[in-house]
């Protein structure tokens, strides 16, 4: 969360969440929120990168796909923000596999996340708490909330 308050990319509203797995070999793989992702969702697709051998550089879902999404979010769904969840985000990688050997070829690594333990330096909202739960890893948390929004308006 501090390295990502450090970097002008990263946060999301004045927000920095931070998120780290060790992976099956001992690597660590961290991820951080962004106007884009939540960080479990920058986790995940960071830590399938290395378990595939792919370069951080190359991107796991196209830009049309998160587009469409942020569309539905704030145009449809009225939320204000396109940052996508873990579930969400494992949707939007499943749409581009279909598309790009490269995100089929990452997805095939998602089992290996089994038994790996993640930590979050906040309390996970609903759709990353289920995602990471799916994905069977063993996860750890800050008794933080992501967000400055506690209660629905």
């Amino acid at each position: 969360a501090l390295e990502a308050e450090r970097r002008a990319e990263k946060g999301h509203r004045g927000i920095f969440s931070g998120a780290a797995l060790q992976l099956p070999g001992g690597g660590i793989v961290t991820g951080h929120n962004s106007p884009l992702m939540h960080a479990s969702s920058a986790l995940v697709l960071g830590a399938i990168k290395v378990l595939a051998g792919i370069p951080d550089h190359l991107d796991l879902i196209g830009p049309t796909v998160v587009e469409s999404i942020g569309t539905l979010r704030k145009e449809i769904l009225g939320r204000r923000s396109i940052s996508l969840n873990l579930e969400e985000t494992l949707l939007a990688l499943s749409i581009s596999s279909t598309t790009n050997p490269t995100a089929h070829h990452a997805m095939k690594q998602l089992p290996f996340l089994k038994g790996c333990e993640v930590h979050l330096t906040h309390l996970p909202n609903p759709g990353d708490e289920r995602g990471l739960r799916r994905l069977g890893v063993i996860l750890t948390c800050d008794p933080k909330f992501a967000t400055n929004k506690l209660f629905a308006s």
